[in-house]
């Protein structure tokens, strides 16, 4: 039986790990922290969302991000000081511009493909993530911004998703629980909302279940490619494997550099707060279906009876995880806005970095050494895309490694 090491154990190493297993493969999985899904799949927005598949490549966001450099609580925030790893890779975002359309159209159909997916691997190892199945709902104050919601579904629609525009009153209807005057807004019946780190924390109880090793609390030293295989260097002792996958989030980036490949990841900071609804006037007043309010690029999750998820921001500011008070702040102020009966008394805060990549796609296949693989670099859609981008890789590794065995249709072709 060949064996595959996979490195980092969030979502996306995880459905990795079990796609892998589902090939046949005997799979060991490597993190540094003591649990699954420690650091940027711990508490993110909720959403399974394929109605937020849109890239972020376009002019707009270029100029707000200039507009908003020196506001503190903005959506979307750069720290001006330069280093030679900031300004390469946001001209590499710049020149991915023209894939603006195409790879939006390519991350809807990841995302779709992915809900299957990942629905199967809960129902059948019966994962509770606190899933909820009403949709998504955006919502819209101005003329201006339901225009370009308009445009963009053109290019959801291309790739294969359904979202229906509602006017003002139909978002209020469909969510009574919203406070304030909309001009409409869209809502995708096909998306969901769930605890991402529940669902983690259940896949690797299941993968321990199934077999596979989880190596926990382990410092990944080297990965170096041997004659037949590679070698995984972890806390000082070496183990030999047929191949290894790079699920290591912003760290995918080194590891990739000391196996010969580029993987141009930045860590692009968001920040969360867990909103705990301890008194039943709270619960009452709180969302269940899970929101996404483009303007103030915030979204939030019903995340069982007793939390409210909302979580946003952008912040371009390297590899720190200092929480700071300006960047939660927006996201409590939009409770209180949106919610006024929810009390925020009691309000955790989080910040995670997600690794992004230049053109807003994951990086999945094969790396220029035999037996090395990547998935990796999903930016704010680990969660929407990891169960996809799984079976993507998985495929690889088995033509690849186990030519023998039967595999899976690849699930979409990664895009420009």
């Amino acid at each position: 039986m060949s064996h595959i090491a996979v490195i980092g154990a969030g979502i996306t190493g995880l459905t990795t790990a079990y796609a892998l297993m589902d090939r046949g493969f005997e799979v060991t999985v490597f993190d540094k922290n003591r649990y699954a899904a420690m650091e940027t799949s711990f508490a993110n927005g909720g959403q399974l969302s394929a109605s937020n598949a849109e890239t972020w490549t376009q002019w707009g966001t270029v100029l707000k991000g200039l507009k908003w450099m020196l506001q503190a609580d903005a959506p979307l925030l750069v720290n001006p000081r330069p280093t030679l790893h900031k300004i390469g890779w946001m001209a590499k975002f710049l020149a991915n511009i023209p894939h603006y359309k195409a790879n939006t159209v390519e991350t809807v159909r990841m995302a779709i493909a992915a809900r299957a997916v990942l629905f199967e691997m809960a129902e059948r190892e019966g994962i509770d993530f606190d899933l909820e199945n009403r949709g998504i709902l955006h919502f819209y104050t101005s003329q201006k911004d339901m225009a370009h919601a308009r445009a963009v579904n053109t290019l959801l629609a291309e790739g294969g998703l359904t979202r229906r525009e509602l006017s003002g009153a139909e978002v209020k209807d469909v969510e009574p629980a919203l406070k304030g005057d909309y001009l409409g807004g869209f809502l995708t019946e096909s998306d969901a909302s769930g605890d991402i780190h529940k669902f983690s924390m259940g896949l690797a109880r299941a993968l321990v279940r199934r077999g596979a090793t989880l190596r926990f609390g382990v410092d990944v030293g080297a990965v170096q490619t041997v004659d037949g295989g590679v070698r995984v260097t972890a806390d000082g002792h070496d183990q030999a494997f047929d191949g290894v996958v790079v699920s290591a989030g912003i760290k995918s980036r080194a590891i990739a550099k000391t196996l010969g490949d580029t993987v141009d990841i930045y860590p692009v900071k968001g920040y969360s707060i867990t909103v705990e609804l301890k008194d039943e006037l709270s619960r009452k007043a709180a969302p269940w279906i899970s929101l996404l309010d483009d303007k103030a690029k915030i979204v939030s999750s019903r995340l069982g009876e007793d939390r409210l998820r909302i979580a946003g921001t952008a912040e371009f500011n390297g590899a720190n995880l200092d929480i700071r008070s300006d960047r939660v702040r927006p996201l409590v102020d939009w409770c209180e806005k949106h919610f006024p009966a929810v009390s925020t008394e009691h309000a955790v805060p989080w910040a995670g970095l997600r690794p992004m990549m230049p053109n807003m796609m994951p990086r999945v296949g094969r790396g220029s050494r035999q037996g090395v693989f990547y998935n990796t670099g999903h930016g704010h859609l680990g969660w929407t895309l990891s169960a996809a981008t799984a079976e993507m890789v998985a495929d690889q590794v088995a033509m690849e490694i186990a030519p023998s065995r039967p595999v899976h249709q690849p699930v979409v072709a990664r895009a420009a």
